[in-house]
């Protein structure tokens, strides 16, 4: 089985830290990590990532605008929003309605964030 790539998104270098150690532990590999929507959708075009896990709320342009922008050029593209403020069944229909496959709520288990990954993987 191919490593599957990931595009970690997030204002915080924190929780993008946290998202990487979580991730590459579990054998993904993370190819590149963004502060802001802007920086998401320049760095999906270049490395195409089979998942792209972003924040919502970011300075610049949101997670929403961001998975817009990238569908637009890769209606393939699997993306997870992550994100505080929200329920899980709350936060997975914003998502949903934005074109996102799945949701991790913040704060955030180890176990979240991997189950959500094999299911965007495996949808």
């Amino acid at each position: 089985m191919m490593a599957t790539s990931i595009l970690i998104v997030d204002d915080f270098p924190e929780i993008r830290l946290i998202l990487r150690d979580i991730l590459t532990s579990e054998g993904y590999t993370v190819v590149a990590e963004a502060a802001n929507g802007a920086e998401a959708v320049e760095l999906y075009l270049k490395h195409r990532p089979d998942i792209t896990i972003t924040d919502i709320n970011m300075p610049v342009k949101d997670g929403i605008e961001a998975t817009g922008e990238i569908l637009a050029l890769d209606v393939s593209a699997r993306i997870i929003f992550i994100s505080s403020g929200q329920e899980y069944a709350e936060l997975l229909a914003i998502a949903r309605k934005a074109g996102a496959r799945e949701a991790i709520p913040k704060p955030f288990t180890v176990d979240q964030v991997l189950e959500a990954v094999r299911r965007a993987v495996t949808e």
